[in-house]
């Protein structure tokens, strides 16, 4: 069988086809890098959804190869063999399904050395999602070739192509939102609101079963000598939509699976002033502690004397506990796996706090927040990747308002707007003094 397969692979298009994907694949995936840098499921599941292009090229490389075998002629020569057609087509499906295989682990690999410094979590589920990639890509190809020896024409695999892309696209917006439209299009349901999301089990079981099931159809109908039993292809997956629909988690239930709680839970350094960061992204600890403390000691009073991770999340909504000792911090990863814009950090870690809690936090004090940061930081507010994400004119006069007066007379002002926000109240003149 060794022999048949290097045979197979040498005289087919496999090799050049499986290239092709893996380059796509990869090409995809460093373009997008900051999709999915902050760990391995991210990464997992941005090429999942990028299944929606890699599977029509598999689907296109299967016709490509059966219109190469219809144009050789070899179909005659291959049928006066004495040999069964399984054991004629064995060998082709095998080589396909691994070329397709390969080429979608290849894509990943390429696109790992950019998180394997930085990515620590690596949950049971990378492996679950990148296995129903696997099936998906093998099912693809074998339907491109029992559709390529239905219709053995030059424009079957373009036409397949585009057809595979428009099914997997668009199709599934017609169905209901939620885990039904994700079980049928193993692309779908794979777009991260968070850094915190995942797949739920039972949907990567339901896409599995019915990838498995379109699998099935396409190996029978390329299988099957005699084309009277190709209907016989319809019945796998006609029982594969029925326990898929059955299986998959809708509603409510699928959207609490989208959330990973393991990936939320608290990662801290084991001295004070403490720093805490979600478990997916405890690889960047040691850079956003040094940040944090340094924001920490800046405050004028010694009432927060903890930074968190601010690990709220909209689908499903959740929030941490708000805590009056506690600084939060948004934690954002960069293309390459690290803190992105560390320079930003700080100052939002100072703003936080002078804007007061979440609860009670009102934005008007946001250009208050932001000279009282910024005077700590010595530093002016500005605008761009390391500073504001906006101009504040308002905050620029404050923070200059400051400057100008004495560091100690200075200093009493910005305490009063930390412990106004504390206590929720409105920090407006503070700085001015000319709050009454």
């Amino acid at each position: 069988m060794t022999r048949l397969l290097s045979i197979e692979l040498r005289r087919s298009a496999t090799l050049g086809a499986a290239l092709l994907i893996a380059l796509a694949g990869a090409i995809v995936l460093h373009a997008t890098a900051g999709r999915w840098s902050a760990g391995w499921l991210a990464l997992a599941m941005t090429e999942r959804e990028y299944l929606a292009f890699l599977a029509p090229l598999a689907m296109a490389a299967g016709a490509w190869q059966s219109y190469r075998e219809h144009r050789a002629n070899v179909a005659e020569l291959f049928a006066a063999a004495p040999l069964p057609r399984p054991r004629r087509v064995v060998p082709i499906l095998v080589t396909t399904g691994l070329g397709v295989v390969a080429a979608y682990l290849l894509a990943f690999l390429a696109a790992a050395p950019r998180i394997v410094g930085t990515a620590r979590y690596l949950p049971a589920t990378v492996l679950v999602v990148v296995a129903v990639g696997l099936v998906a890509m093998t099912a693809s190809v074998w339907l491109g070739l029992a559709v390529g020896r239905l219709i053995p024409a030059l424009a079957t695999a373009p036409a397949l192509a585009v057809t595979g892309f428009a099914l997997l696209v668009f199709v599934p917006h017609a169905l209901p939102d939620g885990g039904v439209a994700a079980a049928f299009s193993p692309s779908m349901g794979m777009s991260m609101f968070s850094d915190y999301d995942t797949v739920a089990g039972g949907v990567s079981l339901a896409q599995a079963l019915w990838t498995g099931a379109v699998a099935v159809a396409a190996l029978v109908l390329f299988a099957v000598a005699d084309r009277r039993f190709a209907p016989a292809a319809l019945v796998p997956p006609a029982i594969g939509a029925v326990v898929t629909a059955l299986l998959v988690p809708t509603g409510d239930a699928y959207d609490r699976g989208r959330l990973d709680p393991v990936a939320q839970e608290p990662v801290c350094t084991a001295d004070t002033p403490r720093v805490c960061v979600s478990r997916a992204h405890e690889g960047l600890l040691p850079e956003v502690a040094a940040k944090a403390r340094n924001a920490l000691e800046l405050l004028p009073t010694e009432s927060v004397t903890e930074a968190h991770e601010d690990t709220t999340t909209l689908f499903p909504p959740t929030s941490p506990a708000p805590r009056a000792d506690t600084a939060l911090m948004e934690i954002t990863v960069g293309a390459d796996g690290r803190l992105a814009h560390p320079g930003r950090l700080e100052p939002a870690v100072l703003t936080g706090v002078f804007t007061g809690p979440a609860h009670c936090g009102d934005i008007r004090n946001f250009p208050v927040a932001t000279a009282a940061a910024y005077w700590l930081l010595d530093r002016e507010p500005a605008a761009g990747p390391d500073g504001l994400e906006f101009d504040d004119p308002e905050a620029v006069e404050m923070w200059k308002g400051l400057k100008a007066l004495e560091p100690a007379e200075a200093r009493a002002r910005v305490a009063d707007v930390h412990r106004a926000a504390q206590r929720c109240r409105d920090t407006a003149g503070l700085l001015s003094g000319s709050a009454s």
